[in-house]
């Protein structure tokens, strides 16, 4: 993997105060949000295999859902790396409750680390853009996997995952609250296209909403 530039952003989450003041100023669903929770709670984590293992098991699920087969994944590959998950293999996965795709991109993945064909910590020498990338020539590793992983494991502020429908859900019902309800309700596409205007703080803003989404539910943020 060439390495073309150091990423400007990387553990930027720090004292984010200013620019949640910053992004109020901006956009008053984004006021509302804060104002209903605070401050956003920042999701961070280790990077690497069992980083991105995780990632995956949660494409498409519930929280609920991701963080019971996750607890059986801890379980059933134990210590969990690219070669006891490739010892797993499928019926090991299977067990844990992947489904058949996900087993296949964890595979893919643990064989891609193990021969030294993918290296996390090249990635974090990367620009935002250039890493996505790195990151989506795995199998299995798509735009919003990419992003979360670059948020919650590198800390960078201004990548955005784009088609998360929970955040959609977050703006719809901070939209309301902040009296901005009228017309149809905002699209994915339309939501995504709206983030360019949070940058350079995409990242940020999608912790608010996110927090905010816990927040409407009764959860703590994890």
């Amino acid at each position: 993997m060439g390495i073309l530039r150091k990423a400007r952003h990387t553990n930027a989450f720090g004292d984010t105060a200013g620019a949640c003041a910053a992004l109020a100023r901006q956009d008053t669903v984004l006021a509302h949000a804060l104002d209903a929770i605070g401050a956003p709670h920042i999701r961070r984590r280790p990077g690497g295999f069992e980083a991105l293992f995780r990632i995956i098991v949660e494409q498409q699920v519930s929280v609920a859902s991701a963080q019971a087969i996750w607890k059986r994944c801890l379980a059933g590959v134990d210590p969990l790396s690219p070669a006891t998950a490739l010892a797993a293999g499928e019926d090991g996965l299977r067990a844990c409750g992947l489904s058949g795709p996900k087993i296949r991109y964890v595979l893919a993945l643990a064989g891609a680390v193990q021969s030294g064909q993918f290296n996390s910590d090249d990635v974090a020498t990367l620009s935002d853009e250039a890493a996505s990338a790195a990151l989506q020539s795995l199998k299995g590793i798509g735009p919003w996997t990419a992003a979360i992983y670059l948020l919650f494991c590198e800390g960078r502020i201004d990548v955005w995952p784009a088609g998360d429908v929970a955040l959609l859900a977050a703006w719809r019902d901070a939209r309301a609250g902040a009296g901005k309800a009228r017309g149809p309700q905002p699209t994915m596409a339309g939501f995504d296209a709206r983030a360019a205007r949070w940058a350079p703080q995409r990242g940020l803003a999608a912790h608010i909403l996110w927090t905010y989404y816990a927040h409407i539910r009764g959860r703590t943020p994890i």
